[in-house]
């Protein structure tokens, strides 16, 4: 990679330009981007929703705001219908869109109904870059940053760096936009993104639909970047057309002369079918290198490979052939509008003989909500992660990878390169007009009506937790060490056991860590009364899902501090909402000096006005240095306990109707 001159703007400057309403875009600086759309789904869309509650909003003040239910499907117990209960009655009460279970992943179906060019959109889904796809500024936050977008606030980041990866060549036959987004996770792994908007330019780009660039701009999650985004050219015209929503086509590029902070380029003749291997989207091989692994199940569908193209791919290939007998062979229609069009193709039915258990439209096993496979068993997947037990198997063998990939695998029941399946390339069909199917997109109510709707609270929907302010100094055991990449999967595991309780903070926290410490919340729960405890991480703690869960349940068992190497962009803030201090170590090396059961004592200064301060290792009488990142609102929050409890002393007044 390589710095750029120029004097021109590219698209991500001119979306931010044209939604900046506080701060100067240098990056490194805090800005403040007005919203335009919001997206909830049902996973994090209940906390939001209680947030919205605690706030005293009315009616939320975004041009679009939509609520989704696509995670957590399964309805095992009561537990699931009542959290679909609740959303649909606070959708009612805030006058927010409501999908109801089965429409449809929120990613794609946002994409077709709603997304615009040149819009904002803020999601509580990691993945809400994908609407980068249309030329959107599409960030993913925690949950109560887009309940206070919801209620009118700016949403308030870090300006990012702008990465310019200039696309060349096309795409030979056998390789997929998904190996596109691998082939930039082989390179730069999945922190290589971490303070950037990645934005894809080129001649490149003309062989790319849509919903290609969709693929891409979803995993961009799993780069660490801060969102993705496109131009907003004829294939976007192109998709809305088809969506039979033209009239909300902007033309959006960069200027010929466009800067970028840094550059890279990809010739897209030359890019392979890839593969991420266990348990990391950054352990990415070429298949052929391990061609011949056994794979006993292949699960096509997830927001990471939506597009009606990557369904009807596989069918295509395999069309008139058997699925190996050891392979359990499953797809997830991202969406009632992909799984029509795919029966419209006749697709659907090859893939009914071929063996293939068709699910509902929803998110399903990429969140570990069914799906979930044999132990130590590989699963070929086109989902965006594969972090330890995320599938809902402790000990998962989860490989990412394409759909053409995926399919050829299906087919002979080990790993295989799909250009050595010795088939043409199929040609699909195209479908210029898709099927539109509105039915389960329920509208906000008008505001006289909404005023009068109550919230349904089942009994397994508890009221956020109320947080105490920071103490003058922390001193307290350092309860767990974990190294790099710890994921929010790790902290606050997904999965049909746990998840059923995201609304039930309490019942949650007895999930928390235990995917690597499963003595974590009782121990916690030991000192939660006490001086509470800390935590001492790695490099890029918290990547993965923006799930506020991560934060709000090691908070409520008595989580006051974590020290870490660095830290992922969406975990830090919400660490910040709820008033846990988050601080880095000066130097890295600081972090082998430490050892679980070490007590620390953090002295920090006004946090407001002072970045760095010393820790002390009371049990070994070292010293170490820290800082933090903490922007003046965030410090108050974190002072405050969070930033609920700030509002409710009335710091800001302007989310009250």
């Amino acid at each position: 990679m390589r710095t750029a001159t120029g004097r021109g703007r590219n698209v991500a400057r001119k979306l931010i330009d044209a939604h900046l309403v506080e701060g100067e875009p240098t990056p490194g600086g805090e800005i403040g981007l007005v919203v335009d759309q919001t997206l909830t789904q049902d996973a994090t869309g209940t906390l939001v929703m209680q947030e919205l509650e605690a706030l005293g909003l009315d009616r939320v003040r975004t041009e679009v705001s939509v609520q989704y239910v696509d995670h957590n499907l399964l309805q095992a117990d009561e537990r699931n219908a009542e959290d679909h209960e609740f959303l649909r009655s606070a959708c009612r009460r805030y006058g927010i869109w409501f999908s109801k279970p089965g429409n449809g992943v929120s990613h794609p179906v946002h994409m077709q109904r709603f997304g615009v060019p040149g819009k904002t959109l803020a999601g509580s889904d990691s993945h809400t870059c994908a609407a980068g796809a249309l030329g959107m500024l599409a960030i993913g936050s925690g949950g109560l940053e887009v309940a206070l977008a919801m209620a009118g606030e700016p949403l308030r980041l870090v300006m990012p760096e702008v990465w310019g990866v200039r696309l060349a060549g096309e795409l030979p036959p056998w390789v997929s936009a998904k190996d596109v987004i691998l082939e930039m996770l082989r390179r730069h792994g999945v922190d290589g993104g971490r303070g950037r908007i990645i934005e894809y330019h080129g001649p490149g780009l003309a062989c790319l639909s849509a919903m290609d660039r969709h693929v891409i701009a979803n995993m961009g999650a799993e780069l660490g970047a801060t969102t993705t985004v496109f131009p907003s050219d004829e294939a976007v015209r192109w998709f809305l057309e088809s969506e039979r929503r033209g009239r909300h086509f902007t033309e959006l590029r960069a200027d010929p002369d466009a800067v970028y902070d840094v550059e890279d380029e990809i010739d897209l003749s030359t890019v392979e079918p890839l593969i991420a291997r266990p348990s990391s989207p950054g352990n990415v091989v070429p298949v052929r290198e391990v061609a011949g692994e056994p794979v006993s199940q292949v699960v096509i569908g997830s927001s990471a490979n939506p597009g009606l193209r990557d369904y009807a791919i596989t069918a295509a290939i395999v069309k008139g052939q058997q699925t190996s007998d050891a392979v359990s062979f499953d797809v997830n229609p991202s969406s009632r509008e992909v799984f029509e069009d795919l029966t419209r193709l006749g697709a659907t039915f090859d893939l009914i003989a071929a063996g293939a258990r068709i699910h509902q439209a929803g998110c399903l096993g990429c969140i570990g909500m069914g799906q979930a496979p044999a132990t130590g068993r590989n699963s070929l997947r086109t989902f965006p992660r594969n972090f330890p037990g995320r599938s809902g198997t402790r000990e998962d063998s989860v490989w990412l990878c394409s759909p053409e990939t995926a399919a050829a695998s299906a087919l002979t029941g080990v790993i295989t390169d799909p250009r050595t399946l010795g088939i043409r390339y199929p040609a699909l069909p195209v479908l210029r007009r898709a099927s539109i199917n509105t039915s389960m997109l329920v509208p906000p109510l008008p505001r006289p009506q909404a005023e009068h709707e109550q919230l349904v609270k089942g009994p397994n929907i508890s009221s956020l937790p109320d947080f105490a302010p920071l103490p003058d100094h922390v001193e307290a055991p350092v309860l767990l060490k974990v190294g790099d990449d710890v994921s929010t999967d790790e902290i606050s595991p997904a999965g049909a056991r746990a998840l059923p309780y995201r609304s039930n903070v309490p019942k949650l926290a007895e999930f928390t860590f235990t995917p690597i410490a499963p003595d974590y919340p009782r121990q916690a729960a030991e000192l939660r009364d006490g001086s509470g405890h800390v935590v001492v991480a790695g490099d890029n703690y918290g990547q993965g899902s923006s799930r506020e869960h991560a934060a709000i349940t090691p908070r409520y068992l008595g989580l006051r501090a974590v020290v870490a190497k660095s830290f992922a962009r969406i975990h830090w803030q919400n660490l910040a909402n709820f008033g846990v201090l988050a601080c880095e170590f000066t130097d890295p090396h600081d972090y082998d000096r430490i050892d679980t059961g070490d007590t620390l004592r953090l002295d920090p200064p006004n946090l407001k006005t002072g970045r760095e301060f010393t820790v002390t290792n009371q049990t070994k009488n070292e010293r170490y240095r820290v800082r933090h990142r903490l922007s003046p609102a965030q410090a108050d929050a974190v002072l405050a306990g969070g930033r609920i409890p700030l509002l409710a002393h009335g710091s800001r007044s302007t989310v009250r109707s």
